[in-house]
């Protein structure tokens, strides 16, 4: 079960990755235009460029490494511990990520269209999602 679970985490967060992987080599897959695009994952008010290509070849690392994580947790074998730990924290990451979505604050810092709608319907929920996965990857590990 939790390598089930391990995997429907992993998953979403290598199609992540690989995105930001994408981006930091200059593609504006799958939108059109850059400014588009940044105002699609980004959301900042006025953004017209996306963040420098070294912060999305950034964030493309930790995102698989988060995901290895994932599948990690799954092995009662692998890590102990630590990566016991290395799991909550990003449990309580993705879940912190997620609630603060859905918050007025977060959204008049982000209130750029379509990121504002799709934070709400999509980035916010997946993160939740995400978060309450590395939680029950946890609490499974420790049973």
């Amino acid at each position: 079960m939790s390598m089930l679970l391990a995997a429907l985490i992993f998953v979403p967060l290598l199609a992540v990755s690989i995105s930001h992987l994408f981006w930091a080599f200059g593609s504006t897959w799958p939108i059109r235009s850059e400014e588009l695009l940044a105002r699609t994952v980004v959301g900042r008010p006025g953004i017209t460029r996306m963040p420098p290509r070294f912060a999305s070849l950034m964030v493309a690392v930790l995102v698989l490494a988060a995901g290895i994580v994932a599948l990690s947790l799954a092995d009662p074998a692998a890590g102990g511990s630590s990566l016991t730990f290395v799991g909550l924290l990003l449990a309580a990451v993705f879940l912190v990520r997620g609630i603060i979505g859905f918050t007025t604050r977060w959204r008049r810092a982000f209130p750029e269209e379509p990121f504002a709608s799709l934070d709400r319907k999509t980035y916010s929920p997946l993160c939740l999602f995400i978060g309450t996965g590395f939680l029950l990857l946890v609490i499974m590990r420790l049973l």
